[in-house]
């Protein structure tokens, strides 16, 4: 039986970290790659410039552009290749996007102006271009749904997991507590009066690194929970976490329905 339990929470990045049980690490990294492989969020595919006299290239603007977080609503916009228009383009697949700023100042990505209020860049003091006295970046943007297998700014953050750490100390063997707890990089142990003691709210930090177990020459002992996962999710903005992992959930589905029609086929 699954358990989950939500262990922190960030409110200015988004994150969010929770212990898993009951799955095992073929489950685990099916989810972290259905995540960050196949939710669809909104970003710039296509950049036609109409003026450009500032001191980047065109074609750096354009990748700069391609990397600013979109907000993404799913239930508007299919993904071109499910769309009716079969990945011609159309209104219900693609979104474009103006700009057009004169110098002198800093162009940022709120100076981007959508056809649709729902999609808008997440970070709007991300900076595109600094223009001059006299130079000018005029240009029609469009946004498409897409998939980070396709390309890396279309991931919806980041996913990543390791196994709950267990970690016993052997306390008649430790004859250097203060060297045990330093050589934690996130101090997940405390010394005082040359005992060591584990810092238990902290224990869920141990990334497995062993070095305690090195230097304690066997007197701390850290292994893996093979039954239990530590995950953290951290959205770029475009999607919720419960957006992306319903989403995700949805598409591996889909992907297994997939598989089924094709062996009744074959």
């Amino acid at each position: 039986m699954t358990d989950l339990q939500i262990l922190e929470k960030n409110k200015t990045t988004g994150k969010i970290t929770f212990l898993i049980k009951g799955i095992d690490a073929t489950f685990a990294n099916s989810m972290r790659r259905n995540i960050l492989d196949t939710v669809p969020v909104m970003a710039i595919e296509d950049v036609e410039f109409r003026k450009n006299t500032s001191a980047l290239y065109d074609e750096i603007i354009a990748h700069r552009l391609g990397l600013i977080p979109l907000s993404t609503d799913l239930k508007s916009y299919n993904i071109p290749s499910k769309c009716k228009c079969k990945g011609e383009g159309c209104n219900r697949c693609q979104l474009k996007l103006t700009l057009d700023v004169k110098g002198p100042g800093i162009v940022y990505a709120s100076d981007l102006k959508s056809k649709d209020p729902k999609i808008k860049s997440v970070y709007p003091k991300i900076p595109i271009a600094k223009l001059l006295k006299g130079q000018e970046l005029e240009l029609e943007a469009t946004a498409m749904l897409g998939q980070g297998k396709e390309h890396t700014k279309w991931s919806p953050g980041l996913v990543w997991y390791k196994h709950k750490p267990e970690i016993t100390i052997d306390d008649k063997k430790i004859s250097n507590a203060e060297a045990c707890a330093q050589s934690c990089p996130v101090q997940v142990f405390g010394a005082s009066n040359g005992k060591l003691k584990l810092i238990k709210e902290n224990q869920n930090k141990c990334h497995l690194c062993k070095s305690c177990v090195e230097i304690s020459k066997g007197a701390i002992a850290v292994e893996n929970n093979p039954a239990e996962f530590i995950f953290s999710i951290e959205p770029w903005g475009q999607l919720s976490i419960s957006e992306m992992a319903s989403t995700a959930a949805t598409m591996f589905n889909e992907t297994l329905d997939e598989l089924d029609e094709k062996l009744k086929k074959a």
